[in-house]
């Protein structure tokens, strides 16, 4: 009895060893993001990253309730008419240039840690005037803080998480902002379909205040200190988002050299920066890549059909319940977005950015074709068939030109000119959703939904086609290269 005891514990006890000799090989890889190396920088990522969250279910809830304002089953006791609900639907986009600007302009002066503090308040107003709305002017005000959140976290966000990532990592956590906004998306669906317009804001407020709790909680990044002088808050702020020891030599060495780096950068760019470093060669190909990215991002209508999918999918002559198919939508986005983050630092960025250009643009065919046919012909038996294919549409979308948008441009610009440059794109893509945002819903209306997903189709693959023979892979390049 006594023996057969022994043998089982020292089983249980060689058992417990394996698993715990496992779960130390899987901390320590280098590439896990949960490593003893990566863990902070994975943790801040996340907690950061409840801003694009709270601004993604702004979307997401909007989008039903847009539908709704135009019915006479409106939960507001004034009338919509369709050119308001354009105005309430596009002036995200005019808050998002404003954040943007804002966010560019201050992230160098202030530090990348009180951006990320500001972003909390103009959310928090964005749900104030969505709960205590007296006209349309309440609903565009909000629209307009609420695009300034989403603008400046566009900002901010790739740049903050840029500084304190690895390079192995990156990517993933790059890809991370999207994938929050696309689960906020998913959640805003849910919560905007299955609760009263004012049972949700009173608790969506909870958010931004989370949000702005957590950021007492981490440093700002120490690329910013150094290039500030602060060297000891740079050199803690170092140690604690690679969650290394004070004693470690190895980790002394490299905090040294990113400091010489950073050091060296910024008197060059104190010496020679001006117009030539932004007319090199290297210079134009980036504004091109960048200018090709941001045309696929919005010209493809992947943020209009989901900021308009209810009227989208009303259109396309699906059998199915409407608000389930916007939940599948939204499912589908996170999955997309999940994929990025896998396979990006694996495969790299362009073999994505190619799958989603080429994909999307042959979905968005399938799905003009089959709205052209179906205004002739009875096709209800595959009524089915809308959903099928815009949720390989979102999906292909959001695995590259949505998903690896903010990872590429940072990525792509020389050095001394990545802050501005980044920034001006940034601005450049909140315009354009504005006017895609404005002049989609015109589109369907004038052309017709077919004509103009034909469009989308053509101009997506055109950027498949330049994607092809111009698009470098940028995955493993560091920050501080020309």
């Amino acid at each position: 009895m006594k023996l057969s005891q022994s043998v089982s514990q020292s089983g249980e006890s060689i058992s417990t060893m394996m698993l715990k000799s496992r779960l130390a090989s899987v901390f320590d890889n280098p590439n896990c993001l949960l490593g003893r190396r990566n863990r902070h920088q994975f943790l801040v990522t996340l907690l950061v990253n409840i801003a694009t969250f709270s601004h993604g279910l702004g979307v997401g809830w909007m989008s039903p309730v847009m539908r709704d304002l135009q019915t006479d089953h409106s939960p507001l006791d004034f009338p919509v008419l369709v050119d308001q609900v354009s105005w309430i639907g596009s002036l995200v986009g005019i808050g998002s240039v404003m954040g943007n600007l804002l966010a560019g302009f201050l992230q160098d002066r202030i530090g990348r840690k009180l951006i990320l503090f500001f972003i909390a308040m103009p959310y928090t107003i964005f749900w104030c005037l969505i709960y205590f709305v007296q006209s349309v002017e309440f609903l565009y005000i909000g629209r307009l803080m609420a695009g300034m959140t989403g603008g400046a976290c566009y900002v901010v966000l790739p740049t903050f998480i840029s500084e304190i990532a690895d390079t192995n990592v990156r990517g993933r956590l790059g890809s991370i902002i999207l994938l929050s906004v696309n689960t906020g998306v998913l959640a805003g669906y849910i919560v905007s379909t299955s609760a009263d317009y004012y049972t949700s804001p009173p608790f969506i407020i909870a958010l931004p205040v989370c949000y702005f709790i957590c950021n007492f909680l981490f440093p700002e990044t120490p690329h910013h200190l150094i290039r500030k002088g602060n060297f000891d808050a740079a050199k803690r702020s170092f140690m604690f988002y690679k969650n290394i020891r004070r004693d470690d030599l190895k980790a002394e060495s490299e905090f040294e050299e990113l400091k010489y780096l950073l050091t060296k950068e910024q008197a060059e760019k104190a010496k020679s920066y001006d117009y030539r470093d932004f007319i090199t060669k290297p210079a134009f190909k980036a504004y091109a890549t960048a200018g090709a990215m941001l045309i696929a991002n919005q010209f493809s209508a992947s943020f209009c059909i989901i900021t308009y999918l209810s009227d989208v999918f009303a259109a396309s002559y699906t059998t199915l319940n409407l608000s389930m198919c916007t939940i599948v939508i939204g499912v589908l986005q996170i999955v997309g977005n999940y994929v990025t983050t896998l396979l990006c630092d694996k495969y790299g960025r362009r073999i994505l950015v190619l799958t989603s250009t080429s994909g999307a643009s042959i979905c968005l065919t399938a799905f003009a074709s089959f709205t052209f046919f179906a205004k002739t012909y009875d096709l209800s038996v595959v009524g089915w068939l809308p959903l099928v294919i815009l949720s390989f549409f979102v999906f292909l979308c959001n695995i590259g030109m949505v998903g690896c948008l903010f990872v590429i441009l940072v990525e792509i610009f020389p050095s001394k000119i990545r802050s501005v440059a980044v920034s001006t794109f940034v601005v450049i893509l909140s315009s354009t959703v504005f006017v895609t945002l404005k002049i989609f819903p015109i589109c369907m209306a004038v052309w017709g939904i077919s004509v103009t997903m034909w469009c989308c189709s053509g101009i997506t693959f055109t950027c498949f086609l330049y994607f092809c023979f111009f698009l470098e892979e940028t995955k493993g390049k560091s920050l501080l290269e020309a």
